[in-house]
Parts: C-alpha cells; structure tokens; sequence
C-alpha cells in the first residue's frame, strides 16, 4: 500500500494566510501556493489516517469495525493538527474564509468517502476489502473536485487505476522528481502566463507499501494487480492540485 509522505508545515507559514481583497500580486500567489499545500496536507492526513486502521479495515473475525465518519472526522482533524498546528474545530481569525469552505467542503468529501464504505469495511468473514488509503485518497479527490473550483488528484507514472494517469504536467514533473533524492518539498508552479497554479506533493513507498507494491515484481498482490518491484523510499506519485488565478 502506499502511505503518504507526511508534510509539516511550520507555525508562523500556516497561521499567516490572508486571502487577497482585490488585485492578482505576487503575494496573493504565494498565499494561493499555501492554501494548495494545506488541501494536499488534508488529503494525506486522511490517508494516513485509513493506513492506520488498515488491520482493523481488513479484520475478517469483525463485523462493526467502529471505524464511522465520525471517528474518522475526529482522527483526521487530530493528525491535520500535529501537522500543521490549525485547528479546524476552531479554525484561527488569520486562515481566511475561501481556505476554511475549502477545507471543510474537502472534510465532507472525506467524512462521505468513509461513510460510503461502511458497508464493505464492516463485513465479517472478508479480509481484504479494497479500502486503502489510495482507494480513498482517489474517491475523495474526485468527490471534492466535482464540487469546487480547485482539482484535487493522486497520480503516479504506473497507475493500477487509470483516472489516476498522469497529464503532460503531472508526467513530466513526476520524471524529474523519480530522479532526486526524496523530500517532502511540494513542486509549485504557476503556468500559462500565471493563470494556473500547479502544485504536485510527492509521494513515497514505506515498508508497509511493499506488501503490495514490492517484490517479486509482477507477482499479482492481494488486489490482484502485478506487483512493481518498488523499494523503501523510491517515489510512488503525487498529490496533484490545480487553482486557477481567477478564484481567490
């Protein structure tokens, strides 16, 4: 399975956004640029939230894991938090409007992906049921994305899922970023003559990716996809997001 990356943002950046009153500066890029990377921070607190219920998800003696919407919201929100030190359940003055009905429209999206799921996770007598954190980041986004102005995507090179497959844009940086040294850095770029944020967040294997996407390569996993060969630490794909200048 792959787990995210995690992505920490300091104090002073977080609590600092301001969303512009008027005019497209530099410094309301800049602020756009930091909300793309709290939506890219949720979305992979969300992950690592479902990586960590993994067992329990995919516990056969089982029948009503306990894993609601509910607890989810409680978890995610808690992780969100030692991430980037905002407090959703009370978000500060300083985190402006448009980033709050952003975040919150991707915490539904989120709380709905959960609850759509109760019925496969709480079977009993099944193990693997196919809720990972990739099945979840990818409906999320989707769900999130239908809804707003701002596009939420997880991409790779190799997609198992080919909604997932990258674009041009997405392709070529995640080329390059196959060839650097890890790092939780997001790639930010403003494109087509400033009209278009790009923002993509790698995405790392971890040990506990390798059950799935190890070796040996082209073995079919649990899933029932072949097996890529990956290793610890060899990037596994992005989250994508895209903001157009003409939202702010």
């Amino acid at each position: 399975m792959i787990v995210p990356s995690k992505v920490f943002l300091p104090l002073g950046l977080a609590l600092v956004l301001l969303w512009p009153q008027s005019g497209w500066t530099q410094t309301s890029q800049k602020r756009t640029e930091q909300t793309a990377e709290l939506l890219a921070t949720f979305l992979n607190a969300g992950r690592v939230i479902v990586e960590r219920n993994q067992s329990l998800i995919n516990d056969p003696r089982k029948g009503n894991k306990g894993f609601t919407s509910e607890v989810f919201e409680r978890l995610v929100l808690d992780e969100f938090f030692q991430q980037t030190h905002i407090d959703l359940k009370h978000p500060p003055p300083s985190l402006p409007s448009p980033s709050k009905e952003l975040l919150a429209a991707l915490l539904l999206a989120s709380k709905e992906v959960v609850e759509d799921a109760q019925f496969v996770i709480n079977q009993r007598g099944i193990g693997y049921k196919n809720f990972i954190p990739a099945t979840f980041g990818s409906q999320t986004a989707r769900k999130f994305s239908n809804r707003s102005h701002v596009t939420i995507k997880q991409t790779t090179l190799n997609p198992r899922n080919l909604k997932n497959t990258p674009d041009a844009y997405e392709e070529m940086v995640l080329k390059r970023l196959a060839t650097q040294p890890a790092s939780t850095t997001p790639v930010v770029e403003w494109i087509d003559g400033g009209r278009l944020l790009r923002t993509l967040m790698p995405i790392y294997y971890s040990e506990e990716c390798l059950t799935c996407h190890g070796n040996p390569k082209g073995i079919l996993d649990i899933s029932g996809y072949p097996r890529e060969g990956a290793q610890v630490g060899e990037l596994a794909g992005a989250i994508s997001i895209q903001i157009p200048s003409d939202h702010r």
